[in-house]
Order: structure tokens, then sequence, then C-alpha cells
């Protein structure tokens, strides 16, 4: 019999202050588990590491239109909870500085959830494609294909793998042109040999298997995968 993970139990029960604290719960837990202790030089931020791991996961599940959409709502509704709630650049800063907290996080509850994962690869613009010049990102950023918006970019090919329930289990991003398989064999092959320096690309599950559509296929891939 399957058990149901406390914070989806809650997910069925539209209260926002239960939804709230048994995240925050959860979050805590993890990182006093997980992660060392939070030392920091200077005084006290706003918020814990914590309370900014619980903000910016909730502002991914509220499924909110935008970051500022999600700072209205917290300003309107979540003051009770986080009364020392910050201005939105001031969160934002703190968002980078516990970004890895936030992807260890995110990462360890989306494997508890997953049965198999799902591939798939988006494409994010960063200029018009026909502008002329290198561009902010050069070098990173190029010019690349894709059938999800049927036209030519520049940017990034960012591929995600993803659970059933729609919780990211990984990512990585590469420049426009990169192909799909060859994204794929380098999140697989770091799943497999980790690097401390790659935490989004998430863990291989043990007995765990991948479903991609056609864009994946091509020559001895399959095989490549499954044998290496």
């Amino acid at each position: 019999m399957r058990t149901m993970n406390p914070l989806t139990k809650e997910l069925t029960v539209l209260d926002l202050d239960t939804f709230l604290t048994t995240l925050y719960v959860i979050v805590n837990d993890f990182c006093k588990a997980n992660l060392p202790a939070e030392v920091r030089p200077g005084p006290d931020a706003s918020l814990s590491r914590s309370e900014v791991v619980t903000l910016a996961v909730f502002g991914q599940w509220a499924r909110v239109a935008s970051e500022r959409d999600f700072w209205r709502f917290a300003q309107a509704r979540l003051q009770g909870a986080f009364p020392r709630l910050p201005a939105r650049s001031q969160f934002n800063r703190l968002m980078r500085i516990h970004h890895d907290a936030i992807v260890a996080f995110d990462l360890s509850f989306a494997r508890s959830a997953a049965d198999y994962e799902a591939l798939d690869t988006l494409p994010v613009t960063v200029r018009q494609y026909k502008r002329r010049g290198r561009g902010w990102l050069a070098g990173q950023a190029d010019i690349g294909f894709s059938k999800r918006i049927a036209s030519w970019f520049c940017g990034f090919r960012v591929l995600s793998a993803v659970s059933p329930k729609g919780l990211v289990t990984g990512f990585a991003f590469g420049p426009a042109s990169a192909k799909d398989q060859r994204l794929t064999d380098t999140l697989l092959a770091l799943r497999e040999t980790p690097d401390l320096r790659l935490p989004s690309l998430g863990a291989t599950r043990a007995g765990g298997c991948y479903v991609a559509d056609k864009g994946f296929e091509g020559g001895n891939w399959r095989q490549h995968w499954c044998s290496d």
C-alpha cells in the first residue's frame, strides 16, 4: 500500500495556514538533517534559510502568473506567517544566497514521489535571433530550431526530467543548437557519476525508467544509454 507524502496530502485541503505550516516543518526538518548549520556574518537576515526555501517552494506550487504576482499575494496574505517579510529585491537576494538549499530540497522531495521520469526540452529565448551583434551571452547562447515553437530562436535549450505529478526531478541547459540526445547523454552520465558543481541534475533512481518522445531517438542512443 502506497503512503501519501504529508505535503501532497495537505494539497487536497484548501487551507493556506495548514499547508504553509506543513511545508515549513518539512523544509526545516530537511535542512537540519541534510544541510550544514546556517552561519552568516553580520546582523540576522529578515528570513531564515528554512523560511526562504518555504516561500520559494510555495511560490512555485501556488501556480501564480509571475514573480510579481506571487509577491503581491505574499504581501497581502502571508504577512501573518512571515511578519519579517522583506522587500521583493531583498527576498530575491536571499533566494540567490540559499539557491543550493532550494535545489537540494526540491530534488529530494521530487525523488520521493516519482515512479518514472519524463524527459523533454524547451526553448528559452534571450534575444531576437535575427538581431546583429554578439549579444550579452555570447559564447553561451546561440541559435537553434525548436519544434515546440516551430521557429528558430536565440538562447538556450533546457532539458528537464519530470515526475508523473509534474515535479521537476532534475534539469540542465545548453545552447539552443544542442540536440536533445546530447543533452540527455550528459544528464544521464552526470547522474551516474555526480558532480557537486551541478546539483540541479538530480540523481539516478534505482529501478526507475525514462519516458521520452521521438526527438530523443536516433542511431544507437538507446543501446548506449542502457549499457553505459
